[in-house]
């Protein structure tokens, strides 16, 4: 069953273009069709699998982000960007959040939030994926619940929301949003990841793009409308924040849709020109960091 989008989820607009065919290389191999807003220029997939059916576009045991311990070349690479990511994204929160309550949004198997805790942090976290929230509860000890709208009642809590490649994935778009606003401390900051549609690596590769992963991914930021989106919806951004190791990582996926084999060093090569190439106008990095606070009235 599928589910067509008649406004734009930004700007509420109803005139839309095709932007770009993608195929789902990573698992179902069909086909969906990314649209452009002819107003505010934001993407996504449309028409989309409904909120009902998504599910089955995640079931593999390949679909590696909530893997806990896989041992083919990818995934060990993945594992040890991981490493170094959490101690990063703890700097992230460590500078603009403010002690207190942290909940983590799309938290998987929990390895950041038991990482914050361990240095201070009072934490929480939302899963919708079954066997990642249970280990990220037995494992790592971590209270965590399956939909954030559960959380409604606790207006004001959470001085810090993460939500780290989680946006692109949510059909809800505005109400996950107003429920982030509710959770927020009035001095609280939500910080998103999300990957840059405009980005060298995304043009250069195109539908084979390993960060489009459609359906999965339902919207396809830019740096602009990620801008836009903040605005109309309540949110003011801070600062924006690189994620350079993401370059060479979604390098590596998309070399290996495009050929059919992993090819490293010409994928360190792309990482490192994507970089480089992210502070020309109108691309910017592969993935990027928004830390965002509440609107001031």
């Amino acid at each position: 069953m599928e589910e067509i989008i008649f406004c734009c989820p930004v700007c509420g607009k109803k005139e839309f273009s095709d932007y770009l065919e993608v195929q789902d290389h990573f698992l179902s191999k069909e086909h969906f069709l990314i649209q452009k807003c002819n107003f505010c220029g934001f993407r996504f997939i449309n028409p989309r699998p409904a909120k009902s059916e998504i599910g089955r576009y995640y079931q593999s045991d390949e679909y590696i982000s909530h893997g806990v311990k896989k041992n083919d070349f990818l995934s060990r690479i993945y594992g040890l960007a991981r490493f170094f990511s959490i101690k990063n994204k703890f700097m992230v929160v460590k500078k603009y959040g403010h002690s207190g309550k942290l909940l983590d949004v799309g938290c998987g198997t929990g390895e950041f939030l038991s990482y914050c805790h361990k240095n201070g942090w009072e934490v929480s976290g939302v899963e919708p994926n079954e066997k990642a929230r249970k280990y990220a509860q037995t494992k790592n000890n971590i209270s965590v619940t399956d939909q954030l709208s559960l959380l409604n009642d606790h207006s004001g809590l959470f001085s810090c929301i993460t939500m780290w490649h989680v946006l692109e994935h949510v059909h809800d778009l505005d109400e996950t949003l107003e429920t982030v606003k509710n959770l927020l401390t009035p001095d609280g900051v939500f910080v998103a990841a999300v990957p840059n549609s405009n980005s060298w690596d995304a043009l250069k590769y195109q539908g084979y793009w390993a960060a489009y992963d459609v359906p999965r991914h339902l919207y396809h930021f830019t740096e602009v409308t990620m801008h836009t989106l903040a605005a109309r919806k309540g949110f003011e951004v801070l600062e924006t924040i690189p994620q350079k190791l993401d370059a060479y990582y979604v390098s590596m996926l998309s070399e290996k849709y495009l050929t059919g084999r992993a090819n490293y060093l010409k994928s360190l090569i792309y990482g490192i020109w994507s970089n480089c190439k992210a502070k020309k106008k109108g691309m910017g990095y592969s993935s990027i960091i928004f830390i965002l606070s509440l609107k001031r009235r």
